[in-house]
């Protein structure tokens, strides 16, 4: 039993700590970690966003630091799992963009 609400605890506190991570990202590390999560690669990614692969290694590093996670493939998964909540903060900073 004990171990049953430790896992959920530690579980709950990782959640949170994730959404906090979510909300420190800019914007365009959102549109990276969403094409992340789709499977792209580094040099599909630069193609996609019209950047060099150097940068888009440097949004994965701010990505990977931000999350509080390992690697790329790790921060995948919190971008696939918590899609909604990622292209929530990239609609958000578009309406903010607009001056609305």
């Amino acid at each position: 039993m004990r171990t049953e609400e430790s896992a959920a605890r530690g579980t709950a506190t990782s959640t949170a700590t994730t959404h906090q991570g979510l909300d420190q990202l800019t914007r365009r590390e959102r549109e990276v970690l969403l094409l992340l999560a789709d499977g792209l690669g580094n040099r599909q990614l630069a193609r996609e966003l019209g950047i060099a692969e150097r940068t888009v290694r440097a949004h994965l590093a701010n990505i990977t630091r931000k999350l509080g996670v390992q690697s790329a493939l790790q921060a995948a998964l919190v971008g696939d799992r918590c899609r909604a909540v990622v292209r929530s903060g990239i609609a958000a900073d578009e309406g903010t963009a607009d001056g609305q």
